[in-house]
């Protein structure tokens, strides 16, 4: 399934360059939010099989990736599927899990896109809203995702990284 010409499924053949994404994007936007031990310890290597995994798992679970125009790279990453929060129905709320573009590639319209690409894929799944969960300390995020259609819901969760690292996160949510 081609979605556009800048964002399609993902393959397997593509993990490799999902995990740079997806370290890149970590080790550059959560600077002031993990700890250094953390951000330097994230391995492409782990991270590579873990989306392999989740590509070859068959759940209703979708990985797309966003590809930058001329070189084809993969410049982004956005996974989606129903959401597990207890307190929604899944059958009617999906989630994005993972929405990350590479540091070099933002503000060129990737986010959009792919973002775009998930909600299309929550329609056609008949899913009637989408939840997020975005680091309260992530304004670039989160201004995305409100100039796009996207509120908080009230909903808050603390993520324990580390001992003594706690990252608190709000959901948004949309319809779709």
């Amino acid at each position: 399934m081609v979605v556009s010409n800048s964002v399609r499924l993902a393959r397997t053949t593509d993990v490799d360059d999902i995990a740079r994404v997806q370290v890149r994007s970590w080790r550059v936007g959560y600077a002031n939010l993990l700890p250094p031990e953390v951000l330097m310890g994230l391995q492409e290597d782990d991270i590579a099989w873990e989306w392999g995994r989740a590509l070859l798992s068959g759940d209703e679970h979708r990985v797309f990736v966003a590809i930058a125009e001329g070189s084809g790279d993969v410049v982004g990453v956005a996974s989606v599927g129903p959401t597990n929060d207890p307190d929604l129905d899944p059958t009617s709320t999906a989630e994005i899990g993972v929405l990350l573009i590479d540091p070099d590639h933002e503000r060129q319209g990737h986010g959009s896109r792919i973002m775009s690409a998930c909600i299309d894929m929550v329609r056609e799944a008949g899913r009637a809203e989408c939840v997020i969960w975005v680091p309260i300390v992530d304004e670039p995020r989160r201004s995305l995702l409100q100039s796009a259609g996207w509120g908080p819901d009230g909903a808050y969760r603390d993520l324990q990284i580390v001992p003594g690292s706690i990252v608190r996160e709000s959901r948004l949510i949309t319809v779709v």
